[in-house]
């Protein structure tokens, strides 16, 4: 089936303009109609649908009472689109019918007719091939943009109009769910494409820079405008660069004007303005600077987080020395447990250890520029993961599209840019190693599963993380599929666990997604069922593998996770790399703090800094600066698991830097396991606090506004004493003492991370 795009529009979430009078468009955001299952009648115009349930298009169907379900579904509404709607627009060609987004796939129906499938138009003479072309599973983040030329035969103007939209849903969240749906007119800011988050910001000594593209998309029409670009620091508001220029793009043109800009000590807000000659539209959009703020890393040897690890007696123990400082290093490890043993030159410690107990080993690092040493505890016994996992996975970047080469090239990226030197240590591969659903066969006459392609030797590519010192994960399902489709362990639970074992798995990844076609129910005990049975297979074989249940916070797992032996549990549904979607879930972490302790953590889902896109094609994250080191300083203040969900060869100096502050990290890393709550919210500012081991405070004060705010800190509304050493985390800077009040000005959706005794 080949789709057709009638008109070269390439309408991204900055082009939907960003005003609009209600004479200039018609609001979707009402009522629709309802129906699990499928049929092509629904499709028509006259299809019967009053007995078809009422459902809303601003938040998915499993909050609406359709829970769980996973498969086909449709959507309806009817509408009547006024002539004047064209009469009155500036430009008369085109209508525009915008969906939001839909989660996963959709195909979308005027009046009986299809128009839209995943997002790409079709043309009018397309047959209503309801096959599903094959799509990444990504695309429930992908916006619905629909246009159709003004004589188009699927409209019917001044009369009522049918909108009929099957969804597939092929796992977790399901349905038309952002609220913003609409249809107006196109005007010439949806020919008009400014891309300013292409690449990233490049760092060149004492300033910053990157190019911004204009292009006209449009196959017919000039666009004339004066275009304006300026830069704002966030803190003070005053100009820090501007550029103006009057800009004639003939059809298909497209202009690059680069942006060089001084290097500051805080985000400046770079806006781009294009103000079009004929008509009343405006193009506006902005971005921000990055800015580094912890010194750079000294070559003189530190011994970094964590100062405790785990393993159960008798199991395979791997732990690399964390030590940053210049290379070569050598190491000692006094007073090692019987049965462990370090590679002096790679700092790597490995062994088996028989007899229960916490041995407290003092790590030496030497180098060049002198020796460091800190004591580490070694904990063997029936708890693991003591400290939240730090490391990897491959889903933000790669999606389905991970291989095995990724997955190498990334674990020696720890290596060559000094990951490891600051904790992390695992390496994920997430869904996409296993065979997909439609090939045979997917096991081996024992039961054994198989891999694709894309992983000829798993148990090779293990070997070959390891060696770097690092740890290795892996990712199923309890269900037959995986979230993408793919085999996974339902009935075969004991066969895969000793497969995972055999290839040296350290993590496991149990994603829930097909098993609401197995479960009776959604009681409380089927939720735990799956959980039970693959805790029961892993603590069968030889080797500790952390075990992380995925299955987005249902049924409060926070309560019960431990019991069906989880070390982590995802409680919410995926991230994305907005801020509408980090605010969301950061800051809803609160009713589950008790929960989180040494061995057991929840998990808010991955980290969207750096390059990601659900693979293939990846973005740099859409997140500003400021609101990554929100990011980072919220997930440490929540002991939350932090794994890197970029591509880590891409990875730029702003992002390594935000990754390798080790006064940040523990914070994350500190051996009390103690999470963080909120003790202030004022207007848009909130106080997150942490205990620490020391008995010292972690103090995260977050702007979660649209401007830059001041705020005092009270000592006393905040549960804090005075005459404290107060430390700046993020700047590795003290501060001096805490008084009765401290004042502080925070950028728009930033942070100050605070260390206070």
């Amino acid at each position: 089936m080949k789709l057709k795009t009638f008109l070269p529009l390439s309408l991204l979430l900055f082009m939907i303009p960003v005003t609009l009078t209600a004479q200039d468009q018609i609001n979707l955001n009402t009522p629709w109609k309802f129906i699990q299952g499928d049929n092509p009648d629904y499709a028509k115009s006259g299809y019967d649908d009053s007995g078809w349930q009422t459902i809303h298009v601003d938040k998915i169907w499993e909050s609406q009472g359709y829970d769980p379900y996973d498969g086909y579904a449709w959507f309806r509404v009817h509408i009547v689109i006024p002539s004047s709607l064209k009469n009155n627009a500036f430009l008369k060609d085109s209508l525009l019918i915008y969906l939001g987004k839909i989660n996963n796939f959709d195909h979308a129906f005027l009046n009986g007719k299809l128009f839209g499938i995943n997002g790409v138009n079709a043309s009018p003479d397309l047959a209503s091939d309801t096959n599903f072309i094959y799509a990444p599973i990504n695309f429930w983040d992908k916006k619905r943009n629909y246009t159709l030329a003004v004589n188009d035969p699927r409209i019917s103007w001044d009369q009522d109009n049918v909108i009929a939209v099957r969804v597939y849903d092929q796992g977790g969240q399901g349905g038309m769910y952002t609220g913003d749906q609409m249809i107006r007119m196109t005007k010439f800011t949806d020919y008009l494409m400014v891309e300013n988050n292409k690449t990233p910001y490049t760092f060149n000594g004492t300033s910053i820079s990157k190019v911004i593209t204009v292009k006209n998309t449009s196959s017919s029409y000039r666009i004339d405008g004066k275009f304006t670009i300026e830069a704002v620091n966030k803190l003070t508001g005053s100009r820090t660069w501007e550029f103006v220029e009057k800009l004639s793009l003939s059809a298909g043109e497209m202009r690059d004007f680069p942006v060089n800009l001084k290097r500051e000590d805080q985000s400046q807000l770079v806006s781009s303005t294009f103000e079009l000659a004929a008509g009343p539209d405006v193009l506006r959009l902005s971005d921000e600077t990055p800015y580094i703020t912890t010194p750079a890393i000294s070559p003189q040897p530190k011994i970094n987080y964590p100062t405790i690890t785990a393993a159960r007696p008798g199991k395979p123990f791997l732990f690399t020395i964390p030590a940053s400082g210049n290379r070569p290093m050598t190491f000692e490890a006094l007073n090692l447990p019987p049965g462990l043993s370090l590679d002096p030159k790679t700092g790597i410690i490995t062994g088996k250890v028989d007899q229960p107990g916490k041995y407290i080993v003092t790590l030496k690092a030497k180098n060049n520029k002198g020796q460091a040493s800190t004591d580490l505890t070694i904990s063997i016994g029936d708890r693991i993961c003591l400290t939240p996992p730090m490391g990897w996975n491959s889903w933000n970047c790669w999606g389905l599209t991970v291989d095995e080469q990724k997955v190498l090239g990334s674990a020696r990226t720890y290596r060559d840019k000094g990951l490891i030197n600051h904790g992390w240590t695992y390496v994920n591969i997430d869904d996409g190693w296993e065979i997909p659903k439609d090939r045979e066969p997917k096991r081996d006459p024992s039961g054994n599963i198989l891999t694709n392609e894309k992983f000829p030797d798993m148990k090779r590519l293990g070997d070959s993380v390891h060696a770097l010192g690092l740890k290795y994960g892996i990712y199923s399902s309890p269900g037959p599929l995986t979230c993408g489709g793919y085999t996974a362990s339902y009935q075969h639970e004991i066969q895969d666990a000793r497969s995972f074992a055999l290839w040296g798995i350290d993590y496991l990844k149990y994603d829930w997604c097909s098993y609401d076609g197995i479960a009776k129910d959604t009681s409380l005990a089927e939720r735990k069922k799956p959980y039970f049975v693959m805790r029961d297979a892993l603590a069968s074989v030889d080797r500790d593998i952390v075990y992380s249940l995925c299955q987005y916070g249902m049924s409060k797992v926070w309560e019960w996770g431990d019991e069906v032996g989880g070390n982590l549990w995802r409680t919410t549904e995926d991230i994305t790399d907005t801020w509408e979607s980090l605010k969301e879930i950061g800051f809803s972490q609160v009713e589950n703090a008790k929960y989180g302790k040494p061995g057991n953590w929840n998990d808010p889902d991955m980290l969207i800094v750096g390059w990601v896109g659900w693979g293939p094609n990846l973005h740099p994250t859409r997140l500003t600066p400021d609101e990554q080191y929100t990011h980072i300083s919220l997930w440490c203040l929540l002991s939350a698991p932090l794994l890197i969900g970029c591509d880590l060869e891409r990875l730029d100096e702003f992002t390594l830097n935000l990754l390798t502050n080790d006064e940040v990290i523990a914070i994350n890393q500190d051996p009390l396991g103690k999470q963080a709550t909120p003790v202030i919210k004022v207007g848009d500012i909130q106080v997150w606090i942490k205990e620490l081991s020391d008995g010292s405070k972690a103090v995260g004060i977050f702007n979660l506004g649209a401007n830059t705010v001041s705020h005092s800190l009270i000592m006393e509304k905040a549960g804090l004493k005075t005459g404290l050493p107060v430390r700046d985390l993020w700047r590795q800077k003290s501060l001096g003492k805490s008084g009765n009040m401290m004042d502080f000005k925070i950028p728009s959706h930033g942070v100050l991370l605070l260390k206070i005794g």
